[in-house]
């Protein structure tokens, strides 16, 4: 899974910004990505369990 720019979407609302201004969420920008990573980690798995 590639990394790259995950700490710039909000992990609330998926927004580009982790100081969201559409639903105000603030995270520290590592744990927003690591937040925005382990959801797309989970729909991986999720998508490779219903094939």
């Amino acid at each position: 899974m590639n990394s790259a720019n995950t700490s710039r979407r909000c992990a609330e609302c998926g927004h580009a910004a982790p100081k969201c201004q559409a639903c105000g969420h603030t995270a520290r920008a590592d744990v927003n990505g690591a937040v925005n990573i382990r959801g797309a980690g989970l729909a991986l798995r999720q998508a490779a369990q219903a094939a």
